[in-house]
């Protein structure tokens, strides 16, 4: 079955960095396209950025050259480098595969990013 386990959150000052990693199984990574979503408290989840199955990436404008997000096919994983974190990236961080056929959308349990001081 599809699993998708988030790592690499937790508790950073403004202007630090974190990396996030998501292994995923059950599904041909190759060939998936992959997002990352986010949820802050009492606000509606949020898309972050996109990979598609070349690589290409696509990011919500107010990560926008400060998110780096990449995928390593030959370990099934997916990772968001994050930059100069504010306090308004602070929520909880979720890996996205969408399956086309059976139509399904999968999601991992979520990682905890909080930027303070």
């Amino acid at each position: 079955q599809v699993q998708l386990v988030e790592s690499g959150g937790g508790l950073v000052q403004p202007g630090g960095s974190l990396r996030l990693s998501c292994a995923t199984s059950g599904i041909l990574f190759s060939f998936a396209a992959m997002n990352w979503y986010r949820q802050a408290p009492g606000k509606q989840r949020e898309l972050v950025s996109t990979i598609t199955i070349e690589g290409s990436t696509n990011y919500a404008e107010s990560v926008k050259g400060r998110f780096t997000m990449s995928r390593d096919n030959a370990k099934n994983m997916l990772y968001l480098q994050m930059n100069s974190l504010k306090p308004e990236d602070t929520a909880v961080y979720y890996c996205n595969y969408n399956r086309t056929w059976p139509r399904a959308s999968f999601w991992g349990q979520g990682t905890q990013v909080t930027v303070s001081s």
